[in-house]
């Protein structure tokens, strides 16, 4: 769904998945930096949202994901993820409850399969599950705590004039890879479990009883450490180019994981997130498509270890 803001000065569509919503309006790195005083807004209108109403609707959400969702009260915003009964991410939803309705955002293209699966798990619940991608829009507005705004998306425009000035998704996601925030499909791959990308805390409680992959997440979290940590990369700039996403990040002369979503950061300049094998030692230099890689640690690799077993 094309944003109609591709119409205000200075904008250039975006690539892949954000192609429909614009990559900056001139300036990337001033685009940043206006985002960073906490003014602007930017346009994530092609991403997914999605309705669910009825009187059970927390108490519902509450037992198949992983965020604790029985005492959510309205306007509060929070993250909950669906896992797959082995414990992989396979939905994040980023969602407020309005006090009749939970609303929550998700990657472009990912409504319909999450309305369709959530609709296969109602079962006698008093609850409606409605894709309205094309009645709600969705922004991000520093200025309002770094809140998700949803905005009527025949308001658009209106919303972009009293906003404004507008930021682009190079500024956004330079800006969130440098928080070290995954991105769903991005940064993560269909064995993605929470424990290795950062959202044991963010998106899963580990207090809040039974949920699908649950298992997996509490046994990492207890017993084991995750096969793998979500770094932020620091690229070589010297060649002037990004790795693509997906590109496989290597050690020696063995791929060690792969590179997901990159940026240029107006202050650390070339920055990627990866997802590295555990056991790959921290101080090392890895290599992306001829890019020479540094690591900043985002996962510790003991994470999760919280219980040495006591042995003989």
């Amino acid at each position: 769904m094309t944003s109609p803001l591709l119409g205000l000065p200075g904008a250039v569509a975006g690539n892949g998945l954000d192609a429909p919503v614009a990559a900056h309006y001139g300036s990337f790195h001033g685009e940043q930096r206006v985002l960073v005083a906490g003014d602007g807004f930017v346009d994530l209108s092609h991403r997914g949202v999605v309705r669910i109403s009825g009187p059970d609707r927390l108490a519902w959400l509450h037992s198949l994901t992983t965020q604790h969702l029985t005492d959510l009260a309205p306007g509060q915003p929070t993250i909950a993820l669906i896992l797959s009964p082995q414990g992989h991410v396979e939905h994040a939803l980023y969602g407020v409850d309005d006090g009749e309705a939970f609303i929550a955002h998700v990657e472009p293209g990912e409504a319909t399969g999450l309305v369709e699966w959530l609709d296969r798990m109602r079962f006698m619940m008093r609850v409606e599950v409605d894709d309205v991608t094309d009645e709600l829009a969705v922004a991000w507005r520093p200025g309002s705590g770094g809140k998700f705004d949803l905005v009527p998306r025949a308001d658009l425009t209106a919303y972009a004039e009293a906003a404004g000035p507008a930021a682009g998704m190079w500024a956004y996601e330079a800006l969130r890879i440098a928080r070290g925030e995954p991105r769903l499909g991005q940064d993560t791959d269909h064995r993605t479990i929470p424990n290795e990308v950062g959202w044991i805390g963010p998106a899963v409680h580990l207090d809040k009883g039974c949920y699908r992959g649950q298992e997996t997440v509490a046994r990492v979290h207890t017993l084991g450490r995750p096969p793998r940590r979500l770094t932020l990369l620091h690229l070589d700039g010297s060649d002037n180019r990004l790795p693509a996403q997906g590109t496989p990040l290597v050690h020696g002369d063995r791929e060690i994981g792969f590179v997901g979503s990159s940026a240029r950061h107006h202050e650390l300049g070339p920055i990627a997130l990866g997802l590295v094998k555990r056991a790959v030692p921290i101080d090392a230099t890895l290599q992306a498509d001829g890019i020479a890689v540094g690591q900043e640690i985002l996962v510790e690799p003991e994470v999760g270890l919280h219980v040495r077993p006591r042995l003989g």
